[in-house]
């Protein structure tokens, strides 16, 4: 198995709400570390590491030990397959509504 399949996929990794969350709150700042994610969200830092072992291993988070401390901050580049997956269907539908508009157009 090549590294690149062993990485977990990037849609799983955002389909989760509290993984959002912290991709959104790590987009706001330069890095936390993990006892001021954890304070956002009601559960354990157990709970939180695990969240955030999943980012990290689509590629969405980069982890690095200050001592005894974990800081993390977003890497927002795998997020581009994203946007452009959804990019096509943004295509797809200013298409549709265009042609609703011509449609509507007609039967005035």
């Amino acid at each position: 198995m090549n590294e690149k399949s062993q990485a977990r996929d990037v849609y799983e990794a955002v389909a989760d709400p509290t993984r959002r969350k912290i991709l959104q709150m790590l987009a706001d700042v330069e890095e936390l570390p993990l006892h001021e994610i954890t304070v956002h969200f009601q559960m354990g830092r157990t709970a939180v590491s695990k969240h955030l072992a999943i980012l990290k291993d689509a590629d969405l988070v980069i982890a690095r030990r200050i001592g005894r401390e974990t800081r993390y901050r977003l890497n927002a580049t795998p997020l581009r397959e994203i946007q452009d997956w959804v990019s096509y269907y943004e295509g797809f539908w200013k298409q549709r509504i265009i042609k609703l508009n011509l449609l509507l157009e007609e039967e005035k």
